[in-house]
């Protein structure tokens, strides 16, 4: 499985040779360091321990710099890629280019917190009549009944905390690869504000 770390900018448009116009989402993918490599031997399966991003000195603890071999700078995210697809060895750098030849993937990030939310936006609800008199405008309705069972059951959609959660977007053709400026360009939104960290993905059904 191939992947890397990179940290979404935002959106734009780009055009193609023939003028049409495609949404597409920009993505910077700085020099992610092989941090660690796991073996079946060693560790019961095969992995790539990838980190990117450094970290402020100030900001390290010696037990979680300790993890970094000698000659690798403290990175601020860490992922594992299982079943790395690349022979990778500590200390190697990879870049943008690895997915110089890769049609679609698949990018996870966290979605935009947004808070305490009500049934309507959180889940789409209708709500009633906006009409004058309805008394029933922006409620959830019913959320249980009388006398049997006399509670409302577990699962129920109603007000609560809405965003903040970790989504994959799956599929998302990449449109262009910038090597010299580090980024990957994807048709398509993907969840998470400006600047956040995203994990970019080889496509696994595609």
């Amino acid at each position: 499985m191939l992947g890397l770390i990179g940290k979404k900018i935002g959106m734009t448009q780009v055009f193609d040779a023939e003028g049409r116009l495609t949404p597409v989402t920009v993505i910077k993918i700085e020099g992610n360091v092989v941090v660690a490599d796991r073996t079946e031997e060693k560790n019961g399966y095969n992995a790539a321990l990838l980190g990117a991003i450094d970290k402020k000195k100030s900001r390290v603890t010696k037990p979680y710099a300790g993890q970094f071999p000698e000659g690798v700078a403290v990175k601020r995210n860490l992922v594992e890629f299982r079943d790395f697809d690349k022979e990778v060895s500590v200390g190697e750098v990879l870049g943008v280019d690895l997915f110089k030849d890769i049609a679609f993937v698949d990018v996870t990030g966290t979605t935009k917190g947004k808070g305490f939310q009500g049934g309507m936006k959180r889940h789409g609800f209708a709500g009633g009549r906006a009409s004058h008199g309805s008394k029933f405008h922006r409620d959830i309705g019913g959320t249980a009944m009388s006398t049997t069972p006399a509670h409302t059951f577990k699962g129920h959609r109603m007000a609560g905390h809405m965003g903040f959660e970790r989504t994959t977007v799956q599929n998302l053709r990449v449109v262009r690869v910038d090597e010299e400026l580090q980024v990957l360009m994807v048709k398509g939104a993907i969840p998470g504000p400006a600047q956040s960290v995203v994990i970019v993905k080889k496509a696994v059904k595609r």
